[in-house]
């Protein structure tokens, strides 16, 4: 009896990811590059019957050029670069990572949180401009220091990482606000309209996947309703957010600050109205809440998990 033929696995960005890939347990070939343009697509996935991607599109026109392929590994929990109806429609198994950043992402958030509900960069610059030095007292109260203990987050999206988010703000002695779509993932979980969330709150953040639905859920509208003295915290997708309208917001003060994770457009381009803010109660990181070291370890080991059970005839979390 013949053996299978080994399965082709083509990593399309290996260089997302900083951890030890394993090799599957099954005969394979490997072939992986740093980075894939999509018009590169066709020729590197000719012959492959698995494709890694994390960040690479994965579109329709691309796919149907591509009749070996079979499986399509995630390397991360998004899966929005696939087109998932094609692959439906096509026998095309694609899976995702689940639960990796349930420590990583809601800890970034609060990395966010404080600095800004204590204004740490705006103290931080005035130190560095000498302010201290010329002060008459032994500290000086240029910027408002909010405590987190009694006030109220609102948390949109109430997955693993909404549930840890939520946890950490317990402990800061925070009331907590749930907003999704129904039946609670947790027990005990009560949702409150998205309206009421963003008048209540004094933070919001954001745990919600990009979706047709989500795309641009929180604008100026969203962002009128909320305080003043309010932060809203995006470590999730960056089209949750109309962008030009934070801008005002924060130009305006309708909102005390925001910190974000991630981008519209990434990496982004010349022009993103956020790259060009210099204020202090704004805060941009590049898309890096997700990757502490245990973390991408992790996401890493359960990605080649997927493709392994997937081979083996028993896939596991499939998105299709």
């Amino acid at each position: 009896m013949n053996a299978p033929a080994p399965q082709q696995v083509v990593f399309l960005d290996r260089s997302t990811l900083k951890a030890e890939v394993r090799r599957p347990a099954f005969p394979h070939t490997w072939q992986e590059y740093p980075v894939s343009a999509v018009g590169e697509l066709p020729q590197r996935l000719g012959e492959a019957t698995i494709a890694i991607t994390n960040k690479v599109p994965l579109r329709g026109e691309t796919l149907k050029v591509l009749p070996k392929l079979r499986m399509i590994a995630v390397a991360a929990t998004g899966y929005d670069v696939v087109d998932v109806a094609y692959c439906r429609d096509h026998a095309i198994a694609v899976s995702n990572i689940r639960n990796y950043a349930v420590h990583t992402v809601p800890e970034h958030a609060f990395a966010l949180i404080t600095a800004l509900r204590r204004n740490l960069l705006a103290y931080r610059a005035d130190v560095e401009r000498g302010r201290w030095q010329q002060v008459d007292q032994f500290c000086f109260f240029d910027h408002p220091i909010r405590d987190l203990h009694g006030s109220t987050i609102g948390i949109v999206g109430e997955g693993v990482l909404g549930q840890g988010t939520a946890r950490i703000a317990q402990a800061f002695g925070m009331r907590v606000l749930f907003a999704d779509h129904a039946p609670p993932k947790a027990a005990g979980v009560e949702f409150t309209p998205l309206a009421q969330v963003l008048q209540e709150s004094d933070v919001i953040s954001l745990h919600v996947p990009l979706t047709p639905e989500t795309r641009n859920m929180i604008g100026l509208e969203e962002l009128r309703r909320m305080k003043r003295t309010a932060l809203l915290i995006n470590t999730a997708r960056g089209g949750l957010v109309d962008e030009r309208a934070l801008v005002q917001a924060l130009k305006e003060g309708l909102i005390a600050g925001a910190g974000f994770d991630v981008l519209t457009t990434e990496p982004p381009k010349a022009g993103n109205p956020l790259l060009e803010l210099r204020m202090p109660n704004f805060i941009l990181t590049p898309h890096v809440a997700w990757a502490s070291d245990g973390a991408m370890q992790f996401l890493a080991d359960q990605l080649i998990d997927n493709i392994e059970a997937f081979v083996a005839g028993a896939p596991r979390n499939l998105v299709t």
